[in-house]
């Protein structure tokens, strides 16, 4: 019996510390408010323990149930929602209109960055011909950890045009990221279509990460459709939004769930959440350049030291790639 009580005690805890960080991130009220709530959720999560303890576990388990059923009644009640008051960054959505091989796009954003905070906003509207699609890269960014990085998808025209794609999250002016509040319903979910010298080189130029440009080896069909559905999720996020998670939804998980649809039998990994490691589960799959080893494609593909070079240069997308396998 004491056994079960110690599991049930583990379970209730753990639940507690969940509904602990969703109220704490969820609950619209500012200090001393927002602790005192905190308490309240902490003190009827000892009470349950505590009966669990002292009376019977039954008794202790039904109340914490009760307890958590009436929180998830309010996280369910939870929805995102476009309506916000938005960073300047993410202030507009992208969405796309396709008519036969001529796609145009609204809004890609094309800021000058002079440093992270100041910019200078450009939201511009492109045409696209899908018969001239030529390529798909990868970008790797990372910030810190190997094991980490955000990663952008940038389609490539024989008319030298590139778009970018990035999975973002649509921060609420003021907001800042954080990993565990992504968890939590805390930021909606975010698709932009970029200029290169945007989403590209503000990561290297401006916020001090080092980036990598991986070609993909992908069929011609496979890139079109992929591009296809970027616009789609896109579409889809200004009538159905959707929130950030940081395991669930975001700039990897998106984007394998594309390819999933569009050619099945992609296996799952761990290195879909570990997104720095993500070239090499490509590489296994034979989708990086072909007659290099993955360390031969980091390093040509390390373009760090060419962004800062190129900065705001017209042939920024050539720069960056020279010397890239594939290109």
């Amino acid at each position: 019996m004491i056994g079960l009580n110690l599991l049930l005690s583990v379970l209730i805890s753990l639940g507690a510390v969940w509904g602990a960080l969703a109220l704490y991130y969820q609950l619209p009220l500012s200090m001393p408010w927002l602790a005192l709530g905190l308490a309240l959720w902490a003190g009827l999560a000892i009470f349950a323990l505590v009966h669990l303890w002292r009376k019977s576990l039954l008794q202790g388990g039904l109340i914490y149930l009760a307890l958590h059923a009436v929180l998830l009644v309010w996280w369910n009640s939870l929805t995102p929602s476009n309506q916000h008051v938005w960073e300047a960054d993410v202030a507009q959505m992208t969405s796309g209109q396709v008519e036969g091989d001529q796609v145009t796009l609204f809004n890609v954003r094309n800021f000058d960055w002079h440093s992270e905070t100041d910019y200078t906003p450009h939201w511009e509207t492109r045409q696209y011909d899908l018969s001239k699609l030529k390529s798909v890269d990868m970008l790797t960014s990372h910030w810190g950890m190997d094991a980490i990085a955000h990663v952008l998808v940038s389609f490539g025209f024989d008319d030298h045009q590139f778009v970018t794609f990035s999975v973002e999250i649509r921060k609420k002016q003021g907001q800042e990221f954080d990993e565990i509040a992504g968890f939590f319903k805390h930021y909606e979910l975010s698709i932009l279509a970029t200029d290169e010298r945007d989403a590209v080189a503000v990561r290297p130029n401006i916020r001090g990460e080092d980036t990598f440009l991986y070609r993909i080896d992908m069929p011609e069909h496979i890139r079109r459709q992929l591009f296809l559905s970027y616009i789609e999720q896109a579409n889809q996020l200004i009538d159905e939004p959707r929130f950030y998670n940081t395991v669930t939804v975001n700039c990897t998980t998106l984007v394998f769930g594309m390819m999933q649809h569009i050619s099945g039998g992609l296996p799952l990994d761990s290195r879909l959440l570990l997104t720095g490691y993500l070239p090499s589960y490509i590489d296994e799959l034979d989708g990086l350049t072909q007659g290099f080893d993955l360390a031969q494609l980091r390093s040509a593909g390390r373009i760090t030291e060419r962004s800062k070079q190129a900065r705001n240069s017209e042939n920024y997308s050539k720069i960056i790639r020279q010397g890239v396998p594939g290109w």
